[in-house]
């Protein structure tokens, strides 16, 4: 006998959108910074937008659906080692695993650094940072060689584990988690807590991004 199978709502439209917005903008990021010149502002212009979409993800994850809240990863040693042992847990499969969430906040926390330090930068050729003039000289020469060097390159790690992590559960577990990216639906073989994903919660995250927005522009006219 076939096993009943439930289809739910995982991911919210806000966080889909938040994800395929992120992903773009590192693209954009990537090439931008690496052509120079014209294109640098262009380099600044997305790290505004990836800086509005990092708050608006932390505002997320205390008011967003089920399975985008802080509350839902799996973050617990405990947890991690079972995972770690083979020992799976159904909720791994609805929201993140245990590896999965410390990836998740691995990245979030190195994109916010290097955020942080491209808005104190300065190549002391055309481009600085807006805020570089808030530090001092020694934090501005650290920061820039961060943002160019080690920052650029783990995050590039990250991103690459994160793909290979992808194609390892599509060929080796026959999982594919793209597409619940995509749509937001999971077919689980257990009926599981769906995330909220409604118009009013659709009209919050829509508010929490403005002023996230808000917050950014404002954040770097102060240093203008």
């Amino acid at each position: 006998m076939k096993a009943h199978m439930f289809t739910v709502r995982i991911w919210d439209l806000p966080t889909r959108l938040f994800h395929w917005a992120l992903a773009a903008c590192v693209v954009g990021l990537v090439i931008t910074g690496n052509v120079g010149g014209n294109a640098m502002t262009w380099h600044f212009r997305l790290g505004y937008t990836l800086l509005a979409l990092l708050l608006f993800r932390m505002a997320w994850g205390f008011c967003g659906g089920h399975w985008s809240r802080w509350a839902q990863l799996p973050l617990q040693p405990a947890r991690v080692w079972a995972y770690l042992q083979g020992q799976d847990d159904p909720q791994h499969r609805a929201g993140h695993n245990p590896l999965g969430s410390w990836s998740v906040l691995a990245m979030l926390f190195f994109f916010c650094l290097q955020v942080a330090t491209g808005l104190v930068s300065d190549d002391e050729i055309a481009n600085v940072g807006p805020l570089s003039s808030w530090v001092s000289g020694a934090v501005v020469s650290w920061a820039t060689s961060w943002h160019k060097g080690w920052g650029k390159l783990i995050l590039i790690m990250l991103v690459t584990i994160h793909l290979l992590a992808l194609a390892w559960y599509r060929w080796q577990k026959q999982t594919s988690l793209v597409p619940a990216m995509w749509h937001g639906n999971k077919v689980l073989p257990k009926s599981t807590r769906a995330s909220r994903d409604n118009l009013v919660s659709r009209a919050l995250a829509l508010l929490l991004l403005t002023l996230a927005a808000l917050a950014v522009a404002t954040l770097v006219s102060l240093g203008n």
